[in-house]
């Protein structure tokens, strides 16, 4: 049975309907677009705009790279579009009109120069070389031919050898580690470069070719890191390679192939093992390794090294300061080592960072203030005579309620826990009572 409706009901809604109307009339006005779709089929044409085979980066080196470039110094000096152009298809010349060069891009040489001005500060050495032999010209007539890291401080040797009198041409001997902005630099500056970072196999041999093969130019010197310079001398231009006049190399496996050569009695050239000197071994594995192990864990990886289990392969000078590095960071670090010597040296740290009985730091603590008072627990009073040092240090959180700062000697616990802050507060466990009636 259906309620009748109320006189007049047909016009009260007839009005209303009227009164909508022209409330949301601007809505008229409004015209949905329509949704846009995605089209996968033109995203994989983009990709396969990037070939594989020589002479152009393959997909998973272009994207592994281009996780990397965020990190770079000057990833944001870099147009998007030269990632698709390779630097050997390019036509660029620098300031002086000369294109003897190969680099990302010329137009970084500003900021790379900033960068090599500030390893100078750093660099006292090579500085100091440059003012007292640069007149001389001590290396007149020596045409050196490179292939090293291209860094700021790489750069800081080539152009002390340019200062010198020398005539060089670099190439980069990793495919990551060439500085953008610093390769611009010295292409600006003169200097016959050809690296980038993020080269392709093919462009690696390719770089290290054209510093090599010239008209008009034949190398009497090579500066090598890596080996991977005279062996391509060796194997492509062997009478190249038998008027040159001495070759330095850097690395270890360098001078592995070095030797190898040399038991072979195919080295004909005086070789120079720079990687055994004193300052290659105490500074350089110890101190630089230390840096460049962690940007290349980040850069690679991009994750948080707190709380993370690394193992390190080796105890000597590298690995020694890739651990103080990792474990710098909170990493927990294992050392694996075949060298007794080294691998008493990883045990001995270890004990001496965890604060174990009988270190160093414990042994002048005892000299100085006696022995250490161990107090694990706030809710029992120290004994006085007591000698706790023998025992193992506590670890796992200090509790600061139950016994007031300043405690003396006798003292029981309060009846409130307070709150120990600024200078109240010390390690309860390295806590000296004196017994004097201040701590």
């Amino acid at each position: 049975m259906s309620v009748p409706e109320p006189a007049g009901g047909e016009e009260v809604k007839q009005a209303k309907e009227v009164e909508d109307a022209e409330k949301y009339s601007f809505m008229a006005t409004v015209t949905k677009a329509p949704k846009k779709q995605i089209q996968f089929a033109d995203d994989m044409q983009e990709f396969t705009k990037f070939p594989t085979k020589t002479g152009r980066r393959s997909l998973s080196r272009s994207i592994s790279q281009s996780s990397t470039d965020s990190y770079s110094s000057a990833a944001s000096y870099t147009d998007s579009s030269d990632d698709e152009v390779s630097p050997r298809e390019k036509q660029q010349t620098n300031s002086k009109g000369s294109s003897n060069f190969c680099v990302k891009n010329i137009k970084q040489a500003e900021f790379g120069r900033r960068e090599i001005e500030i390893a100078e500060q750093d660099m006292s050495a090579l500085i100091s070389l440059r003012k007292r032999a640069q007149g001389e010209k001590p290396l007149a007539g020596a045409k050196i031919v490179g292939c090293t890291h291209i860094t700021a401080q790489t750069a800081v040797l080539i152009e002390t050898l340019c200062a010198l009198g020398a005539q060089c041409r670099w190439s980069a001997c990793n495919i990551y580690s060439t500085q953008n902005e610093v390769a611009a630099a010295l292409a600006e500056a003169g200097v016959a470069v050809f690296a980038w970072k993020g080269e392709s196999e093919d462009d690696f041999w390719w770089c290290i070719d054209r510093c090599v093969n010239v008209d008009g130019w034949q190398a009497n010197m090579i500066l090598d890191d890596g080996g991977d310079l005279t062996h391509w001398v060796y194997k492509k231009y062997p009478n190249v390679f038998k008027k040159i006049r001495g070759i330095v190399e850097e690395s270890v496996t360098g001078v592995h192939r070095l030797y190898q050569l040399s038991k072979a009695g195919k080295l004909c050239v005086p070789a120079m093992n720079v990687n055994d000197s004193v300052t290659k071994q105490k500074f350089d594995n110890l101190y630089c390794c230390r840096e460049s192990i962690l940007d290349g864990l980040k850069r690679t990886t991009d994750v948080m090294f707190g709380g993370k289990q690394v193992v390190v392969c080796g105890y000597g000078e590298v690995g020694k300061g890739c651990c103080a590095a990792l474990k710098a960071l909170g990493a927990i670090v294992y050392v694996t080592e075949i060298d007794p010597i080294c691998a008493l040296q990883a045990w001995k740290q270890e004990r001496r960072d965890q604060g174990t009985p009988g270190s160093d730091e414990e042994q002048l603590h005892r000299v100085q203030h006696g022995p250490l008072q161990h107090r694990d627990r706030c809710d029992q009073p120290p004994d006085p005579g007591a000698d706790l040092g023998a025992g193992p240090l506590p670890s796992g959180p200090r509790h600061l309620a139950g016994w007031q700062a300043g405690g003396a000697a006798g003292r029981g616990p309060s009846s409130q826990p307070e709150l120990l802050h600024g200078s109240h507060l010390r390690p309860l466990h390295h806590r000296h009572h004196s017994g004097s009636g201040s701590d």
